[in-house]
């Protein structure tokens, strides 16, 4: 039986080991996927205290690492199901885990558009990480749809590579950082549609051209791929019957507890009103410390 059962690797949940782990603690981290979650998606992280300039990759890399030197039993398996008795129960990869506590650290997923086109080209055109996918387009024309910051640092990535990047916002303004807003402005080859919704993606293997709704009707962009960047989504369906929601979003205060003892909630999985690195980071500290006391008074 482990101490604490971390369920995801982002940067609350390899937090959460590396103080669980400094205090003595047996800690497991379930991690389906790879470490880092949406921080190694990053291009650049520039407002992390203390390293001026760095890759999300990484501060990934470093944050994994450090975390496994000091004993975590990484798990690499989905998290099907966790129930509560006189401990928790993990259900993973076709196995079952125990803890005395738990901390969801599970982060959120990107947010699909649903229009017609988009699944039928997923991985043809259609992507939701332009770091991970823009080299395939490089010299090409791209498409990014979203107004948020990923949406605009999408941009701006892509600029770098790519013949030409349209920006399609559905609103008439930004509510991005004003140090994106002013670089996605001054990018040439950056041209932003306003007010615009999109509303299928054409191709044929391939992605050929997105059609949008603008205020002076439809238009038809070509375009070789079309990066998605509308935000993200909870995947909290599997606590439903543990912990309270609200919007999906795990209901948890700056202490991290949750709505039952003995289950804490880190990063972006629970309600707050900013979502960074930094912030799951401290979370994740906060989780793994209140964990502690929960254990040991």
């Amino acid at each position: 039986m482990f101490d604490i059962a971390i369920i995801g690797a982002g940067p609350a949940g390899m937090s959460a080991a590396i103080y669980a782990r400094r205090a003595g603690l047996s800690v497991a981290v379930f991690e389906g996927e790879m470490c880092g979650g949406q921080m190694i998606l990053t291009p650049e992280v520039e407002n992390y205290p203390g390293i001026a300039h760095i890759s999300g990759a990484e501060l990934s890399y470093t944050m994994s690492e450090q975390m496994r030197t000091l004993g975590t039993e990484v798990i690499d398996s989905h998290v099907d199901k966790v129930t509560a008795s006189d401990c928790y129960t993990v259900s993973a990869g076709g196995k079952e885990y125990t803890a005395k506590t738990i901390i969801i650290a599970n982060g959120a997923k990107r947010r699909k558009l649903g229009i017609e086109g988009e699944e039928k080209f997923s991985g043809r055109g259609v992507s939701y990480c332009a770091v991970c996918d823009g080299m395939f387009f490089k010299g090409k024309i791209t498409c990014v749809i979203g107004g948020g910051n990923t949406a605009l640092e999408d941009a701006i990535y892509l600029s770098r590579i790519c013949e030409k990047v349209y920006l399609i916002h559905r609103r008439d303004e930004f509510r991005a950082k004003k140090i994106l807003v002013d670089g996605v402005l001054s990018t040439p080859n950056i041209e932003i549609i306003y007010s615009a919704m999109p509303k299928e993606i054409i191709g044929d293997m391939k992605v050929t051209s997105v059609v949008i709704n603008t205020a002076d009707g439809e238009r038809t962009i070509d375009t070789s791929a079309v990066f998605v960047a509308i935000g993200l989504e909870p995947q909290n369906q599997v606590f439903e019957e543990l912990v309270a929601l609200s919007d999906g979003y795990i209901v948890a205060g700056d202490d991290t507890h949750t709505t039952r003892d003995g289950v804490f909630a880190a990063g972006d999985t629970r309600t707050k009103s900013l979502r960074q690195i930094v912030t799951a980071a401290a979370d994740g500290a906060m989780a793994a410390t209140e964990a502690e006391k929960y254990l040991f008074g």
